[in-house]
């Protein structure tokens, strides 16, 4: 059996490939982003545009989903943060339990929040979360520094209390076994109390 295959030059191998990649490139990098974007835009805007949060002028103060360093001792601290807050680095340390610099870290928590024996620290007031940009911290992480926040604004307790329960919410619903707050609605809301 006689058979002719037709023989390929590298140039017309260079058109084919270029045409693939082109192809590839327009429905991955253009076709398919603006078609999710479109979908986000018309479906959930709020969300699709970054959860930004905005103060009476317009101005931008912050997103929902992203942390933000609170360190004043009128505002509820957030989790730690490996990328000290900064959403263009987010992840862990992937420090392991053993890593010195994991107890350093807990140690400074520890002695910035006066813990006294009686009244541990809840757990995620001195763990980083995995993105290390968790805008949540459980209700009672929260209601740990209730006192100080209080103190610190000169109003009662009852009132700080007040704007953590009206914030609590349990995201997964009956599957969330604590319910979390968020820390930058909860430090907007305590300012808007003084106003």
């Amino acid at each position: 059996m006689n058979s002719t295959v037709e023989k390929i030059t590298i140039p017309h191998q260079i058109l084919i490939s270029g045409r693939i990649v082109f192809a590839t490139m327009s429905v991955c990098c253009m076709l398919y982003p603006l078609t999710i974007l479109g979908i986000g835009q018309v479906t959930v805007p709020y969300t699709a545009n970054g959860s930004l949060l905005r103060n009476p002028q317009g101005e931008i103060i912050g997103s929902e989903s992203i942390a933000q360093a609170f360190t004043r001792p009128e505002y509820i601290w957030p989790r730690p943060s490996a990328p000290n807050y900064d959403a263009s680095a987010a992840g862990g340390s992937n420090w392991s339990p053993a890593n010195p610099a994991l107890r350093e870290r807990a140690v400074k928590i520890l002695d910035r929040m006066r813990v006294e024996k009686a009244n541990p620290l809840p757990a995620d007031l001195v763990t980083a979360s995995g993105s290390g940009m968790d805008p949540h911290i459980t209700l009672k992480a929260a209601q740990y520094q209730v006192a100080r926040v209080a103190e610190a604004r000169g109003i009662p307790v009852r009132s700080v209390q007040a704007v953590l329960e009206h914030h609590a919410e349990k995201t997964g619903g009956f599957l969330t076994i604590e319910p979390i707050v968020n820390v930058l609605l909860v430090n907007i809301a305590l300012d808007r109390l003084e106003k």
